[in-house]
């Protein structure tokens, strides 16, 4: 009777619902250890990069900024570098315009596979609600075909039946929180390109004034 309701047990006999949500969970925590990954330092990394190019921009120095962010191996060199490539000739208005459109492109990158976490936090909880149905269901049909009843059959199949709804919500909200997570993150790290995003171009511009360019 033990091993007949350890969680092991339950799981493989709700296998049409639980295999799916294991399925799903492992999923989950793969791209919850990627993302973690991919947004790692981005907002300091940004903080540091423009405080380098700034005091070279004020100078007129455009082309040692063109330097510094000329790899392009990660998103704040690669916003930095159409900004600074831009601001030799450009005007303020093209330049914000610049700005926003590379930042919309580059916070695509950052919440990509994310959506796999809100489609998981919003049907795993009905995928868990699925397989309680049909273990109740195939509870009572069993107990109909053995002409058999009482509180401790009903209670044995429910309880079989249940672990796929708690299995269902325990996906759903560890889905649903990172999900929130790296959209809060994403919104913090274009906030944060946007504010130096602003910087590089005050002080391009003002090299240009000052320097004649």
């Amino acid at each position: 009777m033990q091993n007949q309701f350890g969680i092991m047990a339950m799981i493989n006999q709700g296998y049409y619902a639980t295999w799916p949500l294991l399925f799903i969970s492992v999923v989950c925590l793969a791209i919850i250890f990627e993302r973690f990954w991919a947004l790692r330092g981005i907002m300091g990394k940004a903080t540091r990069i423009a405080d380098t190019l700034v005091p070279q921009l004020r100078q007129g120095n455009f082309n040692a900024a063109l330097q510094a962010t000329q790899a392009r191996a990660n998103a704040t060199e690669r916003v930095y570098h159409a900004l600074v490539s831009a601001a030799q000739t450009a005007d303020r208005d093209f330049l914000i315009s610049l700005d926003e459109d590379r930042r919309f492109q580059e916070a695509i990158e950052f919440k990509r596979y994310t959506w796999v976490l809100a489609t998981a936090g919003a049907s795993a909880p009905f995928i868990g609600l699925f397989g309680t149905v049909v273990g109740i269901l195939v509870a009572f049909q069993s107990m109909a075909i053995m002409g058999t009843g009482g509180f401790s059959v009903v209670a044995a199949g429910i309880s079989e039946a249940l672990i796929s709804t708690a299995l269902g919500l325990a996906v759903a909200i560890v889905a649903v929180i990172f999900n929130n997570y790296f959209n809060v993150k994403v919104d913090n790290i274009n906030a944060i390109l946007r504010i130096n995003g602003e910087r590089l171009i005050d002080a391009a511009l003002q090299g240009r004034q000052a320097h004649g360019h």
